[in-house]
């Protein structure tokens, strides 16, 4: 029989992708194709791909908050205005490719209003773009060259919502069309003003063609039908209206206007209907697939229209006959004023390519309605504050799981997420669509999946526990492309009888028999005691659901701990319970629980008996974790450890020491062999277990990591923190060896070029090798050796022709990085002969302007600075090419002054020799005493010359 194999060590995690906050208030635009959405965070701006979830890029603000932003329709310029009342263009990226650097405006005028712009908008042609302030002034501006066309003022008030009139005509093709602009404000009327050029030759002062009064509240949207004929406004006054501003033909086909007085009352607009929505309307639209219209003037005729409000929901109107066709979203019964406050709409966005309205509503959520299928596509969450808590699901059964019961292990593809809300979040793990689940009173603290993930507990600040499952748990992962991303989830069970807050939950490891059913659920609480409930009649499909939650009953309770109870977690045969509290132990307790098995009559009996306490932290314990594999447990404590215990005798075994703050969660990996640890101070740790060492840090938060999850195939692990991050990593261990392997086989080949280079005296080729591979050291013997080389000729500057003739003609790139490599070496006097003589004959072998191009084509220049290599861009033209020349002879002269005095002290030195061996022996071995003194003097210099040329 073999031996099992052993899992190999895993050594790197990559930072895969990143949930951080989206959204945290203010306006919201989308491209017409709807892939990609601009949202505020703070005061900056953020490009997202709604489809793969990750964010394209940031637009550089002004450090004040945004106060109104909207994309042209060609989506090629994002124009937004800040409180600090300037206008800034920028240039949309046309690639879905993140990019690293933000991007900073193409335009900024700095005072583009008086007062702070609330609303914007650009008009069909992406030409011109409207803005309206607080003074009561609309602006409209030319978006390329920005400058203003068209000043209106005569506002009541703030200018609240605005909309261009640009009715395509072909019969007008090749004749200018009419544009108008209709805007709306505090003082309850709706103004239509002519933006055409005939309208501004004739200089005619800015006044509206129309005021239309028919709203007692402030109007917040304002749509026009494609052809120009309908007008709809809706306000805060609960109405929705809808005029007809086509233009009324005289009896000589010729539309009239208002130049003529006695004219002017039959050419206004008309209003045709009142439709009394009964909710304050913060937005409203048309749906263009419907506005073929054919009306008459006693009525709208096929026209819809969607309105949105303080109700959070979206609903679509048939104007004709005044009634509701259709809602989007769900509207709740019982909603508490905050509540109310929350949910309400603040804005909605129409996607006609994709036939989707998203509604932007007051608790940071966005939303995606398909007015195809009239049901929720896609939910953003905006911000997520402090997470508190992450475990993963896996709602979908994998197809072989269909036809019974089945051990195969289940996709993680779902993660659910327990925040500072009562609201849980369960998010895809592969997009950033999410559902929030309500049903808590308060703040959910803990999470725990049971049920092979199907299941999710959760427990609260409201002092119960709820069971979730969703309503599609048997979706096949092959049907998944028909279903939503993420199912729906409802509370299936309550738990209820705690005195404090449940801040640990644990599920049982182990399915029943017919894996359709749970075990037992275990809750802590801050009142010190433990729970144990009968899970066994609760099912793991909302469907099966009869009507509301079911009241789950209470097996034992037992008074656990002195101080709060932080952690549970149940051993992976159902059989071990550990509990972690603030009273700094740890305790093991027994589990006896006696199911129904297949007798319904059976009585379900439940019991812990405590087995033994883990003493040793000097802090409360945070976290507590059975190992998959072996009889161990790990904590993780207040006392910045995390300790290893033996469940044999209950001793520690070891001591992992390497955080700076609190340990806050652990976990086991790859088959108990490995660690995961996160702590307050923002980091994540994997451990070695047998070697006590950390193996890796991943960093990627700012705050504390409270929420740790494991997949469980163990190649990604989930860190949620305090600074509302979420991070993704993955095991890229295999792919960092591959790395690896290749760059050694890369290393080792490229070596052995080189040597057959200089073995077939290939000098061009050796050196360029070396240069390409950074390796000074052997470029270094390799000139060092020239000089004791068979082909050596006196009359070279290096000593070899060849080599002469590859400096004089070495790229400018490569010859910049020689003469770094020259630098370093003169900086040491047992390398500095070699850099004299290499130095010597660049001088000597080129000209001075090429030299000097050589380092401004070099596009990365490393420059010594306060004894670092730091790293300019340098570009022709600049001055990074002549400030690196110049850093390099800085550095190159002292060296080089300082080697000429000591060969000059050498020589002065040796003739001291010289003189004393004279003096001795009779001069037998000094100087020929024939030689007069100049011919001495004479020698002396020549000696110097050949020492400093060396």
């Amino acid at each position: 029989m073999s031996a099992p194999v052993r899992p190999k060590l895993k050594t790197a995690f990559k930072k895969a992708r990143v949930i951080s906050p989206l959204y945290t208030g203010g306006p919201v635009a989308a491209t017409p194709d709807g892939r990609r959405l601009v949202t505020c965070v703070g005061e900056e701006a953020i490009l997202t791909n709604v489809e793969e979830g990750n964010e394209i890029c940031r637009f550089i603000g002004d450090t004040e908050s945004i106060t109104s932003l909207c994309i042209s329709p060609a989506s090629t310029h994002l124009l937004l205005f800040t409180s600090s009342l300037s206008l800034r263009i920028y240039e949309l990226p046309t690639s879905l490719i993140p990019l690293q650097k933000p991007i900073h405006p193409v335009r900024v005028i700095a005072r583009a209003h008086d007062a702070p712009v609330h609303v914007c908008k650009t008009d069909p042609t992406s030409t011109y773009l409207a803005s309206g302030s607080a003074d009561g002034v609309a602006k409209v501006w030319d978006i390329q060259r920005g400058y203003v066309t068209h000043v209106f003022k005569g506002h009541g008030g703030v200018v609240s919502a605005l909309a261009f009139n640009y009715p395509f005509d072909p019969s007008f093709l090749g004749r200018e069309q009419k544009m108008q602009l209709i805007t709306a404000s505090v003082d309850t009327r709706i103004r239509i003003f002519d933006l055409s050029a005939a309208a501004a030759r004739s200089g005619a002062s800015a006044k509206p063609e129309a005021v239309l009064e028919g709203h007692v509240s402030v109007p917040r949207g304002l749509d026009v039908t494609r052809d120009g004929k309908w007008l709809v406004s809706g306000g805060r006054d609960s109405v929705v209206l809808i005029w007809d501003i086509s233009p009324k033909p005289n009896q000589d086909g010729k539309s009239k206007n208002s130049k003529g007085k006695g004219k002017e009352k039959d050419a206004a607009p008309v209003l045709v209907k009142t439709l009394p929505v009964l909710e304050r309307v913060e937005a409203v639209g048309l749906l263009p697939q419907d506005d073929g219209l054919n009306g008459t003037s006693s009525g709208a005729a096929k026209l819809h229209i969607y309105t949105g409000g303080e109700k959070g929901v979206i609903k679509v109107w048939d104007a004709r006959a005044g009634t509701v066709l259709y809602t989007l979203g769900q509207e709740q019964d019982v909603v508490s004023d905050d509540q109310e406050e929350q949910r309400q709409i603040v804005d909605i966005i129409h996607v006609p390519s994709t036939s989707t309205v998203i509604s932007v509503h007051a608790d940071q959520n966005i939303l995606f309605h398909s007015l195809i299928a009239r049901s929720l596509t896609r939910q953003l969450i905006g911000y997520n504050d402090e997470i508190v808590d992450a475990t993963f699901l896996s709602p979908f059964l994998p197809p072989q799981a269909q036809s019974g019961p089945s051990t195969s292990k289940l996709v993680d593809t779902h993660v659910a997420l327990a925040t500072n809300s009562s609201l849980i979040r369960v998010y895809s793990a592969k997009s950033l669509d999410a559902r929030l689940l309500s049903g808590h009173s308060e703040i959910v603290l803990c999470l725990d999946h049971g049920a092979q993930g199907r299941v999710l507990a959760s427990g609260s600040k409201d002092r119960s526990a709820r069971i979730w499952a969703p309503s599609h748990a048997a979706v096949s992962l092959q049907n998944d492309l028909s279903a939503p991303s993420v199912p729906e989830w409802k509370c299936v069970a309550v738990c209820e009888g705690h005195a404090e807050s449940v801040g640990a939950v644990a599920m049982s490891r182990r399915a029943m028999e017919d894996n359709q059913s749970m075990r037992f659920m275990f809750t802590g609480s801050q009142d010190r005691t433990i729970k144990m409930w009968d899970l066994s009649s609760v099912p793991i499909s909302a469907t099966d659901l009869d009507g509301q939650s079911m009241k789950v009953k209470s097996l034992a309770t037992h008074k656990a701990h002195d101080k709060d109870i932080n952690s549970l977690d149940v051993a992976p045969n159902d059989r071990l319970l550990v509990s972690g509290s603030q009273d700094k132990t740890a305790k093991i307790w027994e589990i006896e629980y006696h199911g129904s098995g297949n007798d319904s009559s059976q009585t379900v009996r439940g019991e812990i008996k405590l087995l033994g306490t883990c003493k040793g932290h000097k802090r409360g314990v945070w976290s507590v974790r059975f190992g998959k594999a072996e009889r161990v447990l790990a904590t993780g404590s207040g006392d910045k450890s995390v300790k290893l215990w033996s469940l044999d005798d209950f001793t520690c075994i070891k001591t992992f020491e390497g955080h700076t703050n609190s340990v806050l969660r652990v976990d086991f990996i790859n088959a108990g062999m490995q660690l995961v640890s996160a702590a307050s101070d923002g980091l994540v740790k994997l451990w070695n277990v047998r070697e006590e060492t950390c193996v890796t840090t991943m960093d990627n938060h700012e705050d504390k990591v409270w929420a740790l999850a494991v997949s469980s195939d163990e190649r990604t692990i989930v860190s949620g923190a305090a600074d509302s991050v979420v991070t993704f990593w993955e095991d890229c261990t295999e792919e960092q060896e591959h790395e690896k392997e290749s760059k050694r086989a890369e290393t080792v080949l490229k070596e052995q070029d080189f040597m057959n280079y200089l073995a077939l005296n290939d000098y061009r080729n050796a050196i360029l090798l070396a240069l390409a591979m950074e390796q000074p050291g052997r470029l270094h013997t390799l000139f060092k050796n020239l000089p004791s080389s068979e082909s050596f000729s006196p009359t070279s500057i290096t000593g070899h022709p060849a080599v002469d003739e590859v400096l004089r003609t070495l790229p400018g790139a490569d010859l910049a990085r020689l003469l770094r490599y020259v630098r370093d070496w003169n900086a040491k006097a047992k390398t500095s002969p070699v850099a004299q003589r290499v130095l010597h004959a660049v001088v000597k072998l080129r000209a001075a302007e090429d030299i000097m191009n050589a380092f401004t084509q070099d596009n990365t220049l490393s420059v010594l600075t306060n004894d670092e290599m730091v790293v300019t861009t340098g570009k022709a033209g600049d001055k990074g090419g002549a400030t690196a020349l110049r850093e390099l002879i800085e550095a190159l002269v002292p060296y080089t002054e300082r080697h000429l005095a000591r060969m000059e002290k050498l020589v002065q030195e040796s003739y001291v020799v010289d003189y004393l061996l004279g003096e001795m022996d009779d001069g037998m071995f000094g100087v020929d005493e024939d030689l007069d003194e100049e011919e001495v003097v004479d020698v002396m210099d020549v000696d110097t010359a050949i020492a400093i040329g060396a």
